[in-house]
């Protein structure tokens, strides 16, 4: 299965630079919005419960949201849908902008926002993964999907200490209207600069309901051994990632000290790892068959989970924290591609959905469990435990026979 025709794939360098560049832009704008909003109801409510309903605004919309997006990423033009979610939070943001230049700034605008973002994003993300395919020939996949994760860990990185500078200068309502901005230059770089042909189901008159269209993807996936197995991999890996994920700031807290300064750092050189694997994974491509990569990186972030438990030095912790985030990508992007590759592209935004669902949903439910233990029982305990069950899994990932079969690169 490969949608890129001859003629689009002399155009794909210039194209994949176009779709990359605009939607790093954007994504920029987003997160500075996002951090802002962040440190603004931190700041002025100093509320841990404030704090946990703005992040379920955040997550709840995009689990929700994802099966549905991904019958329409495979009905509709992804581009066009990747624009109109760009155009939706841009919008809203712009409401929200003018809603504090006249006063009102009310909390509750903050996680009405925080909800529609994630309406965009349960709306894009499957519409972004399935149309990476159209743009890319097959054997440049791991490479873009690799330098695609670079440049939104080098976002993450800035955005936070840029939108930090900003607020300490400027007003919430200034930090909107970059947002605003910057998603103007993207929908304008998308809709004039890029031109992608439309996928063949797209192009079909839809004679389907969505529900039918929907329960075809979940039966796709039923019917198609690897799939499940893959699913069920990423959905126990994700539970056993919520420690490592939610909980290392508050044992540094515990443990090394509350000083900002260490926060900031794990944040950093965690930023600073998924650079460098981006980089890694770009230039590598990993190893023939893709899920022995995956094996790799899940081992690797196990023994790293296993460290941040048991060691007792902050820069040796800071050191494995690092290697954690190199890891990252290099299990990410062969996942990625391995899909991309495998599934028909009919299907491709319906198994991306289901995608969305797994991720924003499974880390969640990990934190339901972790978290209230992490009040009864050392974090390093926890960070230990699922450390052993993560290296226990990568274990039955390669040994797997359905999983290495699929992770056989298919030219």
């Amino acid at each position: 299965m490969n949608s890129a025709t001859h003629n689009d794939k002399s155009n794909w360098y210039k194209n994949i630079v176009l779709f990359l560049s605009s939607q790093a832009i954007s994504l920029f704008g987003s997160s500075l919005v996002q951090y802002a909003m962040m440190w603004y109801i931190t700041l002025s409510t100093e509320s841990g419960v404030m704090m946990t309903i703005y992040i379920i605004c955040g997550f709840i919309p995009t689990f929700i949201l994802s099966p549905v997006a991904g019958v329409w990423a495979d009905r509709y033009n992804r581009k066009m849908l990747i624009v109109l979610s760009d155009g939706l939070i841009a919008l809203a943001t712009l409401i929200l902008a003018i809603l504090f230049l006249m006063g009102f700034d009310d909390i509750w605008l903050l996680f009405l926002m925080a909800a529609i973002r994630a309406f965009g994003t349960g709306i894009q993300t499957p519409a972004v993964g399935a149309i990476l395919p159209q743009i890319v020939p097959k054997n440049k996949l791991t490479k873009v999907n690799g330098i695609n994760g670079s440049i939104q860990a080098i976002i993450m990185f800035v955005s936070p200490l840029v939108s930090a500078a900003l607020l300490g200068m400027a007003t919430m309502e200034i930090i909107f209207f970059i947002d605003v901005v910057t998603a103007a230059i993207a929908i304008g770089t998308l809709l004039i600069f890029l031109k992608i042909p439309l996928h063949e189901k797209a192009k079909d008159k839809q004679t389907t309901s969505y529900l039918s269209d929907f329960k075809l993807g979940l039966q796709y996936v039923n019917s198609h051994d690897f799939l499940k197995k893959f699913f069920l991999f990423f959905a126990l890996f994700m539970v056993l990632m919520a420690p490592a994920s939610f909980l290392t700031p508050l044992q540094v807290a515990r443990s090394f000290g509350d000083d900002v300064w260490r926060l900031t750092a794990i944040e950093i050189v965690f930023s600073i790892g998924m650079m460098a694997g981006g980089a890694i994974i770009a230039a590598w491509g990993g190893f023939s068959n893709k899920v022995k990569t995956m094996g790799f990186a899940t081992v690797i972030m196990g023994v790293c989970t296993f460290a941040l438990g048991s060691v007792p030095n902050f820069w040796i912790y800071l050191f494995f924290m690092g290697v954690f985030g190199v890891a990252m990508p290099i299990l990410n992007t062969p996942a990625t591609v391995l899909l991309q590759e495998k599934i028909e592209e009919d299907y491709l935004g319906r198994v991306f959905g289901v995608m969305g669902m797994i991720s924003t949903s499974m880390m969640p439910i990990g934190m339901l469990i972790f978290g209230p233990l992490a009040d009864m029982v050392k974090i390093e305990w926890l960070l230990i435990g699922t450390g052993a069950f993560i290296m226990c899994l990568s274990l039955l990932l390669v040994k797997n026979h359905v999983l290495i079969e699929a992770g056989k690169s298919s030219g």
